[in-house]
């Protein structure tokens, strides 16, 4: 994972991380090894922070009703 991964990751909302995770092509680095495991980590610690309500709102913001 490179410092400015890492800083994006940190530095991002949840609806951002979960809009770039949503909209990602398959196979995107961010997702892979240590940096995934990494985003994955931090992604679903905000999405706690946020709470249930919040992230449902997210998920709709960016198109999560298919």
């Amino acid at each position: 994972m490179t410092d400015e991964q890492k800083a994006w990751i940190d530095a991002a909302s949840y609806q951002e991380l979960l809009q770039r995770w949503r909209n990602a092509p398959v196979g995107a680095p961010m997702f892979q090894g240590d940096t995934g495991d990494y985003y994955a980590k931090v992604m679903a610690e905000k999405k706690a922070k946020v709470g249930p309500d919040a992230a449902v709102a997210a998920s709709k913001a960016i198109g999560g009703e298919r």
